[in-house]
């Protein structure tokens, strides 16, 4: 199978705010009014694009990134309201439960604590011989018993690791499957429940987008974790050992930031296996996102071109070594199973040449970053004046800083240049400048994280890598979004040709 380039992007902007930043009365963003009233501001604000972060079922850390399967829907985003208008949740049933004292932060102990019980309630009113949850059964087929049967053990097993489970269910021998199966039957039907309800709600959220003329733009790892239902099921198709533990691990080496790398920890594919079946797995991921995404932004590309081997067991990443990945093989079958135009590549990071060559070949858009930009002259690769047209500009990414926390913390050398270069005389007056100079710019798509709209500190920050305990908590106000802001957004929008007015639409050359 040949790779086809992919063609260019329209010209176009969005919005980066993660799914659990949404406002809602549940403690964390969901699939309810205010996803809508979300939809609604970007299409007042002239924007066409909104990006989120990953939505599969979080783990210890709640990082989006580590999930507990590459296919099945966070149960967190399932909206009680939608809920009660089922009639599953009786009015006012969802707001008697617990869901933290901020709203502008998630407490996930407390999520975790009741959404479940809530989900509970609800599933037992709950009749599973409707036609439309019986086609949701059928078409998921292919993952859907496997993670519901995972997350049954899991819960039977207090949350531990599928690593950690007696060997008959470990090593998945068929007896041992059978029996559990008939013992953890309804646990696994109340699984599937949380599915159908997070695909159904789901759905309602992206075709009210699409009819608003804003597309989704998705986010997915390249890696899953090692504690997930894809690893647990289909443990051929990564290095591990007969007994089914990690022979490798996935990482990157050590740089100037850190002596000793970074060791990710996640199981690495066995690329060569993954090639004799024409890539099924892949294939059968990237179709499933493909029905949650428009466009979807595949992280760490640079490991489709040759990723870190570290030797599991080991403590740092100094010892891992470069191994060549599928490359042409692995993208061509993911085009023939998407379509033309929907995959940007994150190529952040130190790009080979091979890197770049693929990545010509394929046609996906990269990314930059202009938060990476002010550091080392009129060099620096995430200028805007260095960017080719089709690429993908973001202020800053959900592993960065506010603009507003990189401006407050930067050198005097760096704010003199960042000054001189967007033009303005103040401090104060860059992040405004950042995002003006990000929608100028020649890249096809601009995408700026919601907190740099609203110009918060750093305590609105999404994520700080390489830290544990306080990420992936921010969330959006009521009476945040206003008009006001909406109209600059669109402004700006129109004015660099990001959106096309009516008047622009009536004009012939």
């Amino acid at each position: 199978m040949r790779l086809k380039k992919q063609p260019s992007l329209p010209r176009r902007c969005g919005v980066l705010l993660p799914v659990a930043s949404l406002p809602s009365p549940w403690g964390i963003g969901s699939l309810g009014r205010a996803a809508l009233e979300f939809v609604d501001f970007l299409a007042a604000a002239g924007q066409t694009c909104w990006q989120v972060l990953p939505l599969g079922p979080t783990s210890y850390g709640d990082s989006p990134y580590q999930s507990f399967s590459a296919f099945a829907g966070n149960p967190y985003f399932i909206d009680p309201g939608v809920l009660e208008e089922d009639g599953l949740l009786l009015p006012g049933e969802g707001e008697q439960w617990d869901w933290g004292k901020n709203p502008a932060q998630v407490d996930y102990g407390l999520i975790y604590q009741n959404r479940f019980s809530l989900l509970r309630l609800a599933f037992s009113r709950w009749t599973r011989k409707d036609p439309e949850f019986l086609s949701f059964m059928d078409v998921r087929k292919n993952w859907l018993e496997d993670y519901c049967l995972y997350m049954a053990l899991k819960e039977r097993y207090e949350g531990r690791s599928w690593q950690q489970w007696p060997d008959p269910l470990r090593l998945r021998q068929p007896k041992a499957l059978d029996r559990a199966k008939k013992e953890l039957g309804e646990e696994m039907a109340f699984w599937a429940f949380c599915q159908y309800h997070f695909f159904r709600q789901w759905r309602q959220v992206k075709e009210y987008a699409n009819s608003r003329g804003i597309a989704i733009i998705g986010d997915i790892p390249i890696y899953v974790a090692m504690d997930s239902a894809d690893v647990w099921v289909h443990g051929e198709q990564f290095q591990l050992d007969e007994d089914r533990r990690p022979t490798h691990v996935a990482g990157v080496p050590p740089d100037l930031f850190s002596a000793t790398g970074q060791l990710w920890g996640n199981p690495l594919y066995r690329w060569e296996v993954m090639e004799k079946d024409g890539f099924s797995w892949w294939r059968a991921r990237m179709a499933a996102q493909g029905e949650l995404y428009d466009i979807i932004r595949i992280d760490h590309f640079i490991g489709i071109v040759n990723y870190y081997s570290i030797p599991a067991g080991n403590d740092t990443a100094v010892e891992g070594r470069w191994m060549p990945g599928p490359g042409d093989k692995l993208l061509a079958a993911l085009s023939d199973t998407l379509g033309q135009g929907r995959i940007i590549a994150e190529d952040l990071g130190v790009v080979t040449a091979p890197v770049r060559r693929l990545q010509q070949r394929s046609g996906y858009p990269g990314m930059k970053v202009l938060s990476f930009a002010f550091d080392s002259g009129s060099s620096n690769p995430y200028l805007p004046h260095c960017y080719e047209k089709n690429s993908v500009v973001y202020a800053g990414t959900h592993d960065n800083q506010t603009l507003v926390g990189l401006f407050g913390r930067m050198d005097r050398k760096s704010l003199a240049f960042a000054r001189e270069y967007l033009n303005v005389r103040t401090n104060k007056q860059l992040p405004r400048a950042v995002i003006r100079c990000a929608m100028a710019s020649v890249a096809d798509t601009a995408v700026i994280q919601m907190q740099d709209w609203l110009e918060l500190d750093d305590t609105a920050r999404t994520n700080t890598p390489s830290t544990l305990g306080e990420n992936w908590m921010w969330r959006l106000l009521p009476g945040q979004l206003t008009e006001d802001l909406a109209a600059r957004m669109k402004r700006l929008a129109l004015v660099y040709g990001r959106l096309i007015s009516p008047t622009d639409e009536k004009e012939e050359p």
